[in-house]
């Protein structure tokens, strides 16, 4: 597939196939993948957990808020959650300023899941999560601090693009068929 391709296929899935695990070594190069990308001033201060052991990934996943345009539903639903996660951390001895790399962190994640959509899964940023709970569960040192949490699995829904419309509104939804709906706006309306 070509690269717009890749990118409409990446899109933020909240419903997995729980069959389909996800391997350490697959998680490994997502995470191998995002530390080639870009950083600030190449400091490089990102460290990544990788969560693909299903009780692990069930912390986790009990510690995170997903769809808050969607307060109404339950997402994931019951036994679509992801199977595995990246938990991105700034290692604060590295470098302590957390705001510097907030670009580097989004860098990141989203060079992960361009790289799980390549092979064929796809996933979630979680920016929604109980900082301390997460911390527990992942043991992290005092000085890895958690930025973002990335879900990934295969993805399990249709996920739909649609033109923002006159209303101007790019909420996402869900219809009765549990179609997942994403505005996007045209491109004459973005470029300047």
């Amino acid at each position: 597939m070509n690269f717009k391709e890749l990118v409409k296929k990446n899109r933020s899935y909240r419903g997995f196939d729980h069959t389909r695990k996800v391997t350490e070594e697959e998680l490994r190069e997502m995470a191998d993948c995002a530390r080639l990308a870009a950083s600030s001033v190449n400091i490089q201060p990102l460290k990544y957990v990788l969560v693909w052991d299903e009780e692990e990934a069930a912390k986790v996943q009990a510690v995170t808020r997903w769809a808050r345009n969607l307060p109404e539903i339950t997402l994931p639903h019951p036994g679509k959650e992801p199977t595995a996660f990246i938990v991105i951390c700034q290692d604060l001895e590295i470098h302590d300023n957390k705001q510097r790399f907030v670009r580097d962190v989004g860098i990141a994640a989203q060079t992960i899941l361009l790289a799980a959509v390549s092979m064929g899964l796809g996933g979630c940023m979680i920016g929604n999560y109980n900082r301390e709970q997460l911390i527990d569960v992942l043991h992290l040192r005092a000085n890895l601090e958690p930025m973002l949490v990335v879900a990934i699995g295969k993805p399990d829904e249709e996920i739909v693009l649609t033109e923002v419309g006159d209303d101007g509104r790019t909420e996402y939804y869900r219809d009765e068929k549990d179609v997942h709906y994403v505005p996007k706006r045209a491109l004459q309306d973005v470029i300047l």
